[in-house]
């Protein structure tokens, strides 16, 4: 069954509200239960609050996705990766340099490490080397300058069972949009009892909170999700695991799979897409994919989404990671354009 024709993430639908002085410190969620949930409206385009509510509150921190399910999000949007002791954690990027204070942590000095990541060698401090209880320590900070600064270093990184329990426990119904985030290295360096790899325990956590079903199905709209990565390899291989819908995530011209090493042209052209639609309801294109900029100027949108719907495939994508939805309302107009040609 098809997708809604737009999806959108969240933030680029709603304006943020103005100041963010009193706004409360968030808790984990109480695990209270709510009778007779608002159900997810399927009628109009879904917002989904990329990495929470990040323009004001450090990205994927349970501060930040609860704010986004204040705000109104209809799903909730993470990147999966794991600790050293192979729990899985809500965190954008492999190394926890840029978004937290590892290097205050005088003691941790000795944790930088150099691994190849993508065909590049990467320097950091890797989620991976360090245990759940380790990372917990930490405390994250917003990503750029121009965000909200107030709340650096009030929260920790979550694990994904935490997310997801954020979303149970919303008072209306609130959709997981978590990626499979960088399988290859994770299972380089994660180990698992009983040879399990990453995706496994990914599927495994879902299933242990009553994720199931396919798009739309009574068990889905109950618990809506969709699963997300740049990976086709894992996609296909957790498609035996589970029938929650999937969405193929697509990068940049300039950047190849992660795992297949296959280019943007090879995984965007009309045999793959005939391919691909047997285990994926959706792809994930990069804006510029879809709309291209030519010296700040953007151009005619490519023929990428009404070809993708051709196989019978929707398009969700990022337009802007911000958190100023003003700043790209030509690039919405397009957009919108560009979903509704199918």
């Amino acid at each position: 069954m098809a997708l809604p024709q737009w999806v959108f993430p969240f933030g680029l639908l709603i304006f943020l509200t103005v100041g963010c002085s009193g706004r409360p410190f968030y808790p984990l969620p109480s695990k209270a239960g709510h009778e007779n949930k608002q159900p997810l409206q399927t009628f109009r385009p879904y917002n989904i609050a990329h990495r929470g509510s990040n323009g004001e509150i450090p990205e994927e921190t349970a501060a930040a996705y609860m704010r986004a399910i204040e705000e109104g999000a209809d799903f909730i949007e993470s990147d999966i990766l794991s600790s050293k002791d192979g729990v899985l954690i809500c965190f954008h990027d492999v190394t926890l340099d840029d978004t937290t204070d590892v290097a205050k942590h005088k003691h941790f000095a000795n944790r930088k490490r150099t691994y190849e990541v993508q065909g590049v060698n990467v320097t950091g401090f890797f989620t991976v080397d360090f245990t759940l209880k380790e990372l917990k320590s930490l405390r994250v900070n917003q990503r750029y300058p121009f965000r909200d600064q107030q709340y650096n270093g009030k929260f920790s990184i979550i694990t994904f069972e935490e997310f997801i329990d954020i979303a149970l426990d919303a008072s209306r119904v609130v959709g997981i949009y978590p990626e499979i985030k960088n399988p290859v290295l994770i299972n380089q360096h994660v180990k698992w009892p009983g040879g399990q790899k990453f995706e496994d325990k990914f599927v495994e956590t879902l299933k242990k909170y009553g994720y199931q079903g396919s798009y739309l199905s009574k068990h889905w709209m109950k618990q809506p999700v969709f699963i997300q990565s740049f990976a086709p390899t894992s996609l296909v291989y957790i498609s035996n695991l589970t029938d929650l819908p999937k969405i193929l995530l697509i990068d940049d011209v300039t950047v190849p799979t992660q795992d297949t090493n296959q280019s943007f042209w090879e995984i965007t052209s009309d045999p793959y897409l005939d391919f691909i639609k047997n285990y994926v309801v959706g792809i994930g294109p990069w804006k510029d994919t879809v709309v291209p900029v030519i010296n700040n100027y953007l151009q005619e949108p490519t023929d990428l989404v009404a070809r993708a719907h051709a196989h019978n495939l929707q398009a969700a994508f990022t337009i802007s990671r911000s958190g100023h939805p003003w700043r790209i309302t030509t690039k919405r107009v397009h957009l919108i354009y560009c979903m509704k040609s199918h």
